[in-house]
């Protein structure tokens, strides 16, 4: 791989030198076992260490299919879906990975004994399969996660909709915690010039989430004006919506958990915030009771702040602890959209407040290639930034996935694969400049 390296770090090497680059037989990569996938039972989720089942080591290059792209990974990041595929929950990833396999020749590569997982990157491509045009070797890039077939006439409207849908390194081996990922052409995005390889690797998956659920007209179709409640404002995902908002000319209430959050929300340009910590707020009696009372209180400050208004959309994603609360405060007519369940999957709420008041909820999952690519496009210009708090090496990525788990994060969480150190990637200094206390908001300097 140093020879790949060498060329990427040059500078100055053309489509034909990549094109001409010996590819390895085998590559540095994180993985997670089939043989361990029952290691944790009858263990708590939050008891579930990524440090014992992730795994960095090397596998052998899968084959190059049509349409198809290596891309050599300079640095990639944690998302959720890692931590999830390392603590097998809620299901263990080999059986997406099996059905995958069942498909087509070309999906049998996917179902190994081993999952390469990561579906965020930044790179530079390497070789590319038959029938691509738009992507040349040595290109630079970043990469969304959405991998899909487009056989179908379902997706043709919305690629997320074909039955054949997938999230790269999630659904699909070969994702971007390695020395080399293997992509579908149709994944790969500009890196945005005046970012390093960690900072363009990590909005990916959660700025394209964020676009889709709350800007798109396939999520919220929020419009100027609008209040949008945030939960984990300051968070991976939160803080793209916070930024998404402020933008679109919407009004975000931030909920934080703690003053240091606040302050990035604030800094931000967020002015209503609401520290859950501060104010106590239990929406919980017990494990299977919920308390009404404290949905009411939790309304009332959204009011005090809003001058008497309710929430247009929610931007929902914890899930079980919060959902029924993000229900009763959305105003008639208005609308909650979750793409995830973080803190459990089986929500409870009351219907009333839904059916009686005409609200929506809406579910949203990733993005398509238009809204990826128009959220990247936005970070490419200046418009939003990456939320990269901290970077680990890939043979760190244990603990990274660790404090993930645990929410010990501010924002997004980086890890350099192949590229040897921070700071490195940038081509648009003078852009970058312009925009670095945004770029630098979350790493607290």
């Amino acid at each position: 791989m140093q020879h790949i390296l060498d060329a990427i770090m040059a500078g100055d090497a053309t489509a034909a030198d990549f094109a001409a680059l010996e590819l390895p037989e085998s590559y540095r990569a994180v993985t997670v076992h089939k043989d361990e996938a029952e290691m944790f039972d009858g263990l708590d989720a939050k008891d579930k260490d990524p440090r014992k089942s992730l795994h960095v080591e090397d596998v052998a290059l899968p084959e190059l299919g049509p349409g198809e792209a290596y891309v050599a990974v300079m640095a990639s990041a944690i998302n959720y879906n890692t931590v999830w595929t390392s603590i097998f929950e809620p299901v263990s990833t080999f059986g997406f990975l099996e059905r995958y396999g069942r498909l087509s020749p070309l999906g049998k590569r996917h179902d190994l004994p081993y999952h390469v997982v990561g579906s965020d990157l930044s790179g530079v491509v390497l070789a590319t399969g038959a029938g691509v045009t738009k992507w040349a070797p040595g290109t630079e890039v970043v990469a969304h996660c959405l991998s899909v077939e487009l056989e179908s006439p379902d997706g043709h409207n919305d690629t997320m909709l074909d039955p054949e849908q997938r999230i790269w390194g999630f659904e699909t081996n070969f994702g971007g915690l390695a020395h080399i990922a293997l992509v579908k052409a149709n994944q790969l995005m500009p890196k945005p010039a005046h970012l390093t390889w960690e900072e363009a690797a990590s909005p990916g998956l959660v700025n394209c989430t964020a676009y889709r659920q709350l800007v798109s007209k396939n999520g919220g179709d929020m419009k100027q004006g609008d209040n949008v409640l945030i939960w984990g404002a300051s968070g991976g995902l939160g803080g793209f919506a916070t930024q998404y908002a402020l933008n679109g000319g919407a009004n975000p209430v931030c909920v934080v958990s703690n003053e240091e959050k606040a302050q990035i929300a604030r800094s931000m340009g967020a002015e209503m915030i609401i520290n859950r910590s501060e104010a106590g707020l239990k929406f919980w009696k017990d494990e299977h009771t919920q308390d009404p009372k404290e949905w009411r209180r939790f309304g009332g400050m959204i009011r005090d702040l809003t001058g008497g208004e309710d929430i247009d959309i929610v931007f929902e994603h914890p899930g079980r602890e919060t959902f029924g609360a993000s229900v009763y405060v959305t105003r008639k007519g208005g609308t909650i959209t979750t793409c995830a369940s973080t803190s459990g999957y089986m929500h409870e709420y009351d219907n009333r407040y839904l059916w009686m008041n005409l609200k929506k909820i809406i579910s949203s999952h990733f993005a398509n290639y238009r809204e990826s690519w128009e959220a990247n496009r936005l970070i490419a210009k200046g418009k939003i930034h990456p939320t990269l708090s901290r970077t680990y090496s890939l043979d760190e990525v244990g603990q990274a996935a660790l404090d993930v788990h645990h929410n010990k994060h501010q924002g997004k969480v980086g890890v350099l694969c192949l590229a040897p150190e921070e700071g490195l990637g940038v081509r648009d200094h003078e852009m970058r400049a312009e925009h670095l206390t945004a770029i630098n908001r979350f790493r607290g300097v």
